[in-house]
């Protein structure tokens, strides 16, 4: 009876250890789905100004991120230091991965007719942001999942062979979208879509608002 008892006891206490590797092995399973479920890419969008203090999701893009992201891509889109008959073109090539298709056609459609009218001949450009213009949370506009309008305030200053032939204000409205495509080329993850409206010279009742 004794040897029974001990051969029970150990038969018991196999079988327990048997269910303790099965629910390790069940564990172990779910760990690694877990991880192999994981992003292996984590996008957080810092705020310029964390003078307050921010807390940020997994995602979530600030406004004053969108804002800088639209104000760089626009102002180098439109830089043609040189010649625009040939710095356009090359601007529109090298800042592809930050605007939709769309935009890009568009555009593209703007450089041709351009350069039938000989508009951009020896013609440079600088666009730079109107002082006091700068980003204010009014200035970004959720306007759906992974949609914004953003207002741009800028000056745009264009020569002809070392004459300037243009000097003027121009309010831009540009539809900014959410662009995950390909994050090697394009890291913001956003992309120019197009203007939300027609863009507009900015009237001297509005200029004098902002000096005042």
């Amino acid at each position: 009876m004794q040897y029974r008892h001990a051969i029970d006891n150990a038969t018991a206490h196999i079988r327990s250890l048997w269910i303790i590797i099965a629910l390790l092995c069940l564990i172990i399973t779910f760990a690694f789905y877990g991880w192999h479920r994981t992003p292996e890419r984590l996008q957080i969008h810092i705020p310029p100004d964390l003078r307050s203090g921010t807390v940020q999701q997994v995602g979530e893009i600030p406004p004053a991120n969108v804002y800088a992201f639209t104000h760089y891509i626009f102002q180098q889109i439109n830089r043609w230091p040189k010649n625009g008959e040939q710095d356009y073109g090359k601007r529109l090539y090298t800042l592809a991965a930050y605007m939709t298709p769309r935009f890009q056609t568009s555009l593209k459609a703007d450089l041709d007719l351009r350069g039938r009218r000989g508009e951009l001949a020896y013609r440079t450009r600088v666009v730079s942001e109107l002082p006091g213009h700068g980003y204010e949370e009014r200035r970004v506009d959720l306007r759906g999942n992974g949609v914004w309008v953003v207002w741009l305030d800028l000056q745009i200053r264009e020569t002809v062979q070392g004459m300037e032939v243009k000097d003027t204000v121009i309010r831009y409205p540009l539809r900014v979208v959410r662009y995950e495509v390909d994050p090697e080329s394009n890291p913001w993850g956003l992309a120019l879509d197009g203007f939300a409206e027609e863009p507009r010279r900015m009237t001297e009742e509005e200029l004098k608002e902002k000096r005042s």
